[in-house]
C-alpha cells in the first residue's frame, strides 16, 4: 500500500519523483520521555467556554516556560529510554463485541430523499447540506468555472451551449506563482474565491476574483496568511456558509523564534516584503483549555478564519465577534486591535472582512464544519510502541461568533466524515485509538482500537473536563488501516480498503450500526471486495472497492436493519478519483436516481491519480437499489495537450468529476468536458470540448 510519510511534505513544493521512494507506512513520532508540562492555574470556578490569554504577557509566559521544557527534554532524551505505556481505559478496557451475524441480504426499500430538482442543480458532492466545500469545479449561472493546474476557465452550459468563454491566472497578476499550489475554490454570488498554498509567500493564500453574467474573469485581490500546509489527501481546507468562508490553517509555533512565527496575514502587492504580515490574533484571540495541557509532543495554532463575503469594502481583521476591542493589548499594532477599523483606517476597495479564532494544541488536527459549528479535533500522538490511545481534545468554534469550547478525549478521528453533529445535540465520533489526524496522508493509515464517542455538546466547557467513560462505545475493527467511514441516515457505516495503494481485492466486512443506539447491534454485511469509498443513495448507500482486477458496486438497504441490496461489478477498471467530490449521485425519484464515479484503468494504485487522468466517467442508474450501467463517457486517447504550465501543476484534488445541471449530464475529464444524453438504459455521448488553455487571450 502507498502512504506517504512526513518527510514527503516536500515534494507538493518540489517533485513527484520522490513518489516512487516514499516508505509504505506512515512514520511514527520517536519515543520521547515523559515530561512535566507548564501548567495554568485552573479558574475556581469550571466555564462554559474556554479562555483566551488575558494579555500578551501571560502568553509570552507560558511558551517561555514551554521553551525551557522543550530544552530539558532534549538534555534528558540523550540518558532516557521510553517507560511501558499503560492501556487506555476509554478504549483498550473495555471488551470488543463480537459483531452481530451477517445480515442477510434485503430487498431494496423505498428511499425517501430531496427533490430531483434540487438536488440536480449542485456539483458538489457535499458532506453536509448547506455546507459548500472548497473544489475544482462550481457553477455560476449559466456556466461552470473550473480550476485546473494554477488557471481558472469557464464554460458556457446556457441553452445547449457547450463553449470555452475565458481563462485567467488564479493568482495575483505579476506574482511569481513559483513553489503555489491552488488546490480548492467557492463561489459566493460574483466572487470567486481560490484557496492555495504557497511555500515561496509564507502560506496559506486566498484570492478573490470577480466573474459577471457573461462568464468573464477578473482579479480582485490576494491575501497570504501564515500558516503550515492545509493539504489532506481527504479533507478540504475551506468552506462556504451562506455568504461566509470558513477556512482552516495550522500553524505550528517555533519555540526558538523571537515571535514564535504567529498566524499573521498581508495584502499581496508587486513589492510585497515579509515585513508586511501583521499578526492576525493577538493574545486575547488566542483559546487554550482551562488545565495544564500537554504539549510536549509540539504546539500549535489551529487557527479557523471566518470571512464574510458579502461586502468588497471591509478589510482582514482579527478576533471574533464577542471580543470587544478593549481586549486587546498594547504590543499588538493598532490595525489589529478593533473589531471593525474605522472608515478613515485606510480601508482598502476590494477586499474582505475575516475574524479569526485561534486554539493552542499539538499538531495533530481534523476539521469539521456543521450548518452551525466548525470543529478541530487536536491529538497529541503518542511513542509507536504505545498500545496507549492519543490523548486529545475536541473544540468547538460556533459560527455566530460565540467563544469556543472544547473536552478532553481520547483517539482521532479518521477524517471529517467521522463527525456527525446530530439534530438531538450530540457530536458524534468514530475514533481509532493511534490515529494522528487527516493532515497530509495521515488519514491513510489509522492504527488502534475503534470507538464512537457520542458526546452532548452541552458536556463540552473550558476544556479541563474530559469526555466520560461511558461517552464511547468499543466498536470492532476492519481487517486494514485504510478506513472509510460515513454517516447516512440514522446509521454509521465504516471499513477498510486501500484507496491511495494498489488494489488489493481484498473481502472486507462492512459494520453498520444505528449511531444514536449505544446499545443497538453492530452488524458485519460481507462484502465480495474492499471498501475503498462510502456515499449515499438517497437515505441508502453504496459501497465501492476492487476486487482483483474488477471495480464493485454493492447498494445498502438502510431501514431498520440494514442489509445487502445489490453489486454490480465493472470489469477491468479503478477507481479513478479518491476524493469524495469524485462521486455524484442525483435522485430522480424516492426509488431511482443516477450515480457518476470517474474509473481507471484496472489494477492502478490509488497515488497515481496525481500522474494520470482517469480513462472516463462511469455512470450507473439505481433502480429500488439495483445498479444498472449506462455507460461511461470517456477521455480523448494520447497525450493530454501541452498547456505551458506555470503553477500548481499536478492535480491534488484529481481532475475528473460527474456533473448533473438540470436534466444534462457532463462529464469532466482533465481539460475536456463530454456531455452524454440518456436514452432509455444508455448513455451516449452528443459532445465535448477542450478549454485546454492556448485558444484565447488571457483576460485580465
Amino acid at each position: 500500500m502507498f502512504k506517504l510519510t512526513r518527510p514527503c511534505i516536500a515534494l507538493r513544493a518540489a517533485t513527484l519523483a520522490a513518489l516512487s521512494t516514499c516508505a509504505l507506512l506512515l512514520a511514527t513520532a520517536n519515543a520521547s520521555p515523559a515530561a512535566t508540562p507548564c501548567t495554568e492555574t485552573p479558574l475556581a470556578q469550571r466555564a462554559d467556554t474556554l479562555r483566551p490569554f488575558k494579555s500578551e504577557d501571560e502568553l509570552q509566559a507560558l511558551l517561555k516556560c514551554l521553551r525551557e521544557e522543550a530544552q530539558k527534554r532534549v538534555a534528558a532524551q540523550r540518558r532516557a529510554s521510553p517507560g511501558a505505556m499503560a492501556d487506555n481505559a476509554a478504549f483498550a478496557s473495555m471488551a470488543a463485541p463480537a459483531p452481530s451475524a451477517p445480515a442477510a441480504a434485503a430487498p431494496a426499500a423505498v428511499a425517501k430523499v430531496a427533490s430531483a430538482e434540487g438536488a440536480a442543480e449542485s456539483v458538489t458532492n457535499v458532506q453536509t447540506a448547506g455546507v459548500d466545500e472548497g473544489g475544482i469545479v462550481k457553477v455560476h449561472g449559466k456556466h461552470l468555472v473550473i480550476l485546473r493546474r494554477g488557471r481558472l476557465f469557464t464554460v458556457s452550459v446556457n441553452a445547449g451551449d457547450l463553449k470555452p468563454v475565458a481563462t485567467l491566472d488564479a493568482f495575483a497578476p505579476e506574482a511569481d506563482p513559483r513553489g503555489a499550489w491552488y488546490d480548492e475554490m467557492l463561489l459566493s454570488g460574483n466572487t470567486i474565491v481560490v484557496i492555495g498554498y504557497s511555500y515561496a509567500r509564507g502560506g496559506t493564500e486566498v484570492g478573490l476574483f470577480e466573474i459577471d453574467a457573461e462568464g468573464r474573469l477578473s482579479y480582485r485581490a490576494t491575501y497570504h496568511l501564515r500558516s503550515n500546509d492545509y493539504y489532506s489527501s481527504r479533507n478540504y481546507a475551506s468552506r462556504l456558509v451562506g455568504n461566509k468562508l470558513i477556512f482552516y490553517t495550522p500553524l505550528n509555533l517555533n519555540l526558538h523564534r523571537e515571535d514564535y512565527g504567529f498566524p499573521a496575514y498581508r495584502r499581496w502587492h508587486k513589492d510585497a516584503t515579509p515585513a508586511e504580515f501583521k499578526r492576525i490574533a493577538p493574545a486575547t484571540r488566542i483559546y487554550r483549555a482551562d488545565d495544564g495541557s500537554d504539549y510536549e509532543y509540539g504546539l500549535t495554532l489551529h487557527t479557523v478564519s471566518v470571512c464574510d463575503l458579502s461586502t468588497s469594502e471591509a478589510r482582514v481583521v482579527a478576533g471574533p465577534a464577542h471580543v470587544g476591542a478593549s481586549q486587546a493589548p498594547d504590543r499588538i499594532p493598532s490595525a489589529n486591535r478593533n473589531h471593525v477599523a474605522p472608515r478613515d483606517a485606510g480601508r482598502e476597495e476590494g477586499s474582505m472582512r475575516c475574524e479569526a479564532t485561534a486554539v493552542l494544541g499539538p499538531h495533530g488536527r481534523v476539521f469539521y464544519v456543521s450548518a452551525h459549528s466548525v470543529y478541530v479535533w487536536t491529538t497529541n500522538p503518542r511513542s509507536g510502541s504505545s498500545t496507549r490511545a492519543n490523548t486529545a481534545a475536541v473544540f468547538r468554534i460556533p459560527l455566530d461568533g460565540g467563544a469556543p469550547s472544547g473536552i478532553k478525549t481520547r483517539g482521532s478521528p479518521i477524517d471529517q466524515f467521522s463527525f456527525l453533529e446530530s439534530p438531538d445535540g450530540h457530536l458524534n465520533v468514530l475514533l481509532r485509538s493511534q490515529g494522528r489526524g487527516d493532515a497530509m496522508w495521515e488519514a491513510e493509515s489509522a492504527a488502534g482500537d475503534t470507538a464512537l464517542l457520542r458526546l452532548p455538546l452541552a458536556r463540552m466547557g473550558d476544556g479541563r473536563d474530559a469526555a466520560p467513560r461511558e461517552a464511547y462505545r468499543r466498536l470492532p475493527h476492519p481487517a486494514g488501516h485504510t478506513l472509510q467511514n460515513r454517516y447516512i441516515g440514522q446509521h454509521l457505516l465504516y471499513g477498510a480498503g486501500s484507496t491511495w495503494g494498489r488494489p488489493k481485492g481484498e473481502r472486507q466486512n462492512l459494520y453498520a450500526l444505528r449511531w444514536d443506539q449505544p446499545d443497538g447491534a453492530v452488524l458485519a454485511l460481507p462484502l465480495d471486495h474492499s471498501v475503498d469509498r462510502i456515499e449515499a443513495l438517497g437515505q441508502h448507500a453504496v459501497a465501492v472497492g476492487t476486487r482483483e482486477q474488477d471495480l464493485l458496486f454493492t447498494s445498502i438497504t438502510l431501514g431498520n436493519e440494514p442489509g445487502l441490496a445489490h453489486v454490480y461489478k465493472r470489469a477491468n477498471a479503478a477507481q479513478g478519483e479518491t476524493r469524495s467530490h469524485g462521486f455524484f449521485y442525483r435522485p430522480e425519484s424516492d426509488t431511482e436516481g443516477l450515480l457518476g464515479l470517474p474509473i481507471a484503468r484496472a489494477g492502478r494504485a490509488g497515488h497515481r491519480q496525481l500522474q494520470e487522468g482517469s480513462a472516463g466517467v462511469l455512470f450507473l442508474k439505481n433502480k429500488k437499489l439495483k445498479l444498472e450501467e449506462l455507460g461511461s463517457l470517456d477521455a480523448t486517447s494520447g497525450s493530454p495537450p501541452a498547456d505551458h504550465c506555470r503553477a500548481s501543476c499536478v492535480d491534488w484534488y484529481g481532475n475528473a468529476r460527474p456533473l448533473f445541471l438540470k436534466n444534462r449530464v457532463f462529464a469532466l475529464l482533465g481539460y475536456e468536458l463530454v456531455e452524454g444524453r440518456v436514452s432509455g438504459e444508455r448513455i451516449e455521448e452528443t459532445r465535448r470540448v477542450s478549454f485546454a488553455p492556448g485558444r484565447w487571450q488571457v483576460a485580465r
